[in-house]
């Protein structure tokens, strides 16, 4: 059964791309890819693999069942993974109905035709398959200064249409599970930084804008507080959740990297100050411009990531520091990407986000 592939869907995104390079890297094993291809998708992701007979990419939407069916009966795979999901808080805000589609009603049709396709399945095969679906822990809400971290107990209270669609799909998979005995598994990972994200998020956004020399945008204060999560660290995971975690089972997967995110925006200058020196305007820090709060705006998530570390035997590789130092140099040595994906759809976006929000 090793020998059979994966179907991996929103493979071609930031964590998915990664998750892709990773499995053939680490696994060696076939990946079957369905990416839709919307703004944050993007095949440069997945350059080195182009002549790799163990990769096959099909532009398709996890909302198309016809597909999906087809997908499924021809390659046979042994698991579905399932990263395929509208993923920014921001644009949740401006136009949810997007992640309705695709988090909600798609995650609803692959879990239709994965089932159909499970149930066809005889012995071993239908043994060992596996639905794998990759979450947030934004599911939980916000944390209080003082507040425990998330565990895979904790109430589901999203705040975002974001976290609300999310949530609604973490349900879909409980119940398909719970109801139909589908094999499925769901992880809730805290916030994923590395290569190959796209620059509406923070970490990203930033370095683009000090590089451009242009002002480095924090909500509100500057305190809300995330758990930082690299992305490698995350595959490696995911990876041990596919191969050991027990079906029905949800696992949190954490970096244990709580920070404020000025002091995330404030480390990312500093590295750039040492790494890329900008002397023509002293340091980066002097871009920092404190913006109108987003609405609603969580004000902490952490994840307590000890079941996966006491089950499957997962801990993160990389701390905050070793992680950031990673991603910066990243960006700095792979400017091409960057300019590529720095669209017009990418600057139209900025403009509507943060230009209309004025200091704080």
């Amino acid at each position: 059964m090793t020998e059979k592939p994966i179907l991996v869907t929103g493979g071609a995104g930031f964590i998915g791309s990664n998750f892709v390079l990773d499995w053939i890297g680490q696994e060696g094993s076939s990946v079957v890819n369905l990416d839709k291809l919307t703004y944050a998708g993007n095949v440069g992701n997945l350059a080195r693999l182009k002549n790799d007979p163990r990769h096959k990419f099909i532009k398709g939407d996890i909302g198309d069942r016809a597909l999906v069916r087809e997908l499924l009966n021809r390659h046979r795979p042994r698991a579905v993974v399932n990263f395929a999901a509208e993923s920014h808080v921001d644009r949740s805000i401006h136009g949810p109905e997007d992640f309705i589609q695709t988090n909600v009603d798609g995650t609803f049709h692959l879990l239709q035709e994965s089932r159909a396709y499970w149930e066809k399945l005889a012995g071993n095969e239908k043994t060992v398959f596996r639905f794998l679906h990759i979450s947030t822990d934004e599911v939980y809400g916000s944390l209080g200064p003082d507040d425990a971290p998330f565990t895979e107990s904790s109430p589901y209270a999203p705040n975002s249409p974001y976290s609300a669609s999310k949530a609604a799909s973490d349900h879909l998979v409980r119940a398909f599970h719970h109801t139909y005995g589908l094999p499925t598994l769901t992880s809730n990972c805290s916030n994923n930084y590395g290569p190959y994200q796209f620059p509406e998020k923070l970490i990203p956004m930033v370095i683009m804008n000090a590089l451009n020399r242009k002002a480095l945008p924090v909500y509100g204060d500057g305190l809300n507080v995330r758990d930082w999560l690299y992305v490698e660290d995350h595959c490696e995971a995911l990876r041990m959740v596919l191969a050991k975690g027990k079906p029905g089972e949800v696992y949190n997967i954490g970096g244990r990297n709580e920070r404020k995110n000025i002091d995330v925006v404030r480390a990312i200058c500093s590295l750039l100050d040492e790494m890329h020196p900008a002397s023509s305007m002293g340091n980066y820090a002097s871009l920092i411009t404190f913006i109108k709060d987003r609405p609603g705006h969580d004000r902490r998530y952490a994840i307590d990531a000890r079941k996966i570390e006491r089950e499957l035997g997962w801990k993160p590789s990389e701390s905050f520091e070793t992680g950031i130092r990673k991603t910066v140099q990243w960006y700095l040595d792979n400017m091409n990407w960057v300019e590529n994906v720095a669209s017009g759809e990418y600057q139209k976006w900025l403009d509507i986000n943060y230009t209309s929000r004025g200091t704080a």
